[in-house]
């Protein structure tokens, strides 16, 4: 994933979350997340993006069910975001906290970044408004999948 911060490697676990991943691959390939925003930061918690419209309200269009799975939601967590049980789309969340137990069984977990943390830490740094939006971009350039 390339960002207006950096580049971050993450690893997919296509095993413990097979439909997510297949999602996340396919809409990178489509370039559905080029040029998008992480429009939500909130400070020793997580950095927020993947929504078209940059609100936290925009997707792809459908939804799609959990795929709970053994990992939690801890540092370097990749997991979908949502608003409720079975309403994953296309918007995913970075963790920057080392845990957050009362998010388990909540989010898919999907993957964790391997390397680049040190941008998900930038990105984290940036100063936000009141409603966690960054007040400069926080810009997601491109995401590649590599099989």
């Amino acid at each position: 994933m390339q960002t207006t911060h950096g580049d971050l490697t993450i690893e997919l676990f296509d095993a413990d979350a097979p439909k997510t991943v297949e999602n996340f691959t396919k809409l990178s390939a489509d370039g559905f997340y080029d040029g998008l925003s992480f429009h939500r930061i909130i400070k020793d918690f997580m950095i927020q993006g993947g929504c078209p419209l940059g609100t936290g309200t925009g997707g792809p269009g459908y939804s799609f069910e959990d795929e709970f799975n053994a990992h939690k939601i801890v540092r370097g967590a990749l997991a979908m975001a949502n608003s409720g049980p079975n309403t994953n789309g296309s918007q995913f969340f970075i963790v920057t906290t080392d845990a957050a137990p009362w998010l388990d069984g909540k989010h898919t977990v999907f993957g964790e970044v391997t390397e680049g943390m040190d941008v998900v830490d930038k990105l984290e740094g940036l100063d936000t408004d009141r409603q966690d939006r960054p007040k400069e971009p926080a810009g997601i350039t491109t995401v590649t999948v590599n099989a």
